[in-house]
């Protein structure tokens, strides 16, 4: 690709960045099997060698079709603050000058969402959380992640970016299913408040690991509405995606966009959407061959990245309008 064009690429991404924990026992959360003392023997030397991995898979998300590192990355599954302070100061990412943005949720694990961006391309404006209300069948609270939803100008371009990660399929995909749709629900509750507050008319980026496929009721139907685009419907397939269950392919990890994206008036316009999957990002042999090289399997220490890919849109940067 020649300079001109990488140069008027932007990419946005998201990763699944697999039990971003520290080594410290935090109370008020479940996070014990990642300390020295747990399940996991959490070190600091394992701790710092997945700062490592997973830097270097940021730093080269859409290099080839951008001279930039993504404007803007959605992360799930970071413990806190500190786990992300350690990231954007890495080596491998220091010199891209990544801010975040992250609330504690009240997942019981402890994990939550988070922003990365890079402020000399995302100019961020406000930033909210919002808390998911869910019930199990025994009507006890079930706690989850948080909606985070960040308002920023992106290529001049007024965007709302919210990252999700939606309840597991842990018990049952059916039995589990209302409570992804629920989560679509509320995404289209603050969209809508958006819009309604909103005098100058916004883009959104939509984002996570939402714990079901693009031909998932809860995306297919209840999220993507006409004013929304999947470029990952088409993506799925037999052998692709970002995560295996018992060697079946499932593409939880998507990146959606509103429909004013392909309007003539957008100073941004989107080319393509991919999963980043090297060669060196997979189990190389034995029943798990092809699969994401993982940092745990069960309780054995593998030292790899994370159990899923991530997945990354490019956009064409227009000149901006006078």
């Amino acid at each position: 690709m020649s300079r001109n064009k990488r140069k008027n690429t932007l990419a946005v991404a998201f990763y699944n960045v697999e039990n971003l924990f520290d080594t410290v026992d935090d109370p008020l959360t479940q996070d014990n099997d990642f300390t020295p003392e747990g399940k996991k023997k959490w070190s600091k030397d394992r701790y710092r060698h997945k700062i490592k991995k997973i830097s270097s898979i940021l730093s080269l998300l859409g290099s080839q079709e951008s001279k930039y590192t993504p404007a803007i990355i959605g992360l799930v599954e970071v413990e806190n603050a500190k786990v992300l302070k350690d990231l954007v100061r890495h080596k491998n990412l220091i010199h891209h000058n990544y801010k975040f943005i992250h609330y504690n949720s009240p997942d019981e694990r402890g994990i939550d969402v988070a922003l990365l961006y890079r402020n000399d391309l995302f100019t961020v404006l406000s930033s909210k959380s919002y808390p998911l209300s869910l019930k199990d069948t025994d009507g006890n609270i079930d706690y989850t992640r948080d909606l985070l939803v960040v308002k920023g100008v992106l290529n001049g371009d007024l965007v709302n970016v919210l990252v999700n990660h939606w309840p597991s399929r842990r018990g049952g995909e059916k039995e589990t299913r209302y409570k992804r749709i629920k989560a679509a629900g509320l995404v289209h509750e603050v969209i809508d408040s958006i819009k309604k507050n909103d005098k100058v008319e916004s883009k959104f980026i939509i984002m996570g690991d939402f714990n079901d496929n693009p031909s998932s009721e809860s995306l297919k139907t209840s999220l993507v509405t006409d004013d929304f685009y999947n470029p990952f419907y088409n993506i799925h397939t037999k052998n692709n995606g970002t995560s295996t269950f018992y060697n079946k392919w499932h593409l939880f990890d998507q990146i959606i966009i509103s429909n004013n994206f392909f309007y003539d008036d957008s100073n941004l316009s989107f080319i393509k959407a991919k999963i980043f999957k090297k060669p060196w990002m997979r189990v190389y042999k034995g029943k798990f061959k092809g699969s994401p090289f993982r940092t745990y399997t069960g309780p054995w220490y593998e030292g790899g990245f994370s159990d899923h890919f991530p997945v990354y849109l490019t956009f064409n940067k227009k000149s901006l309008r006078k």
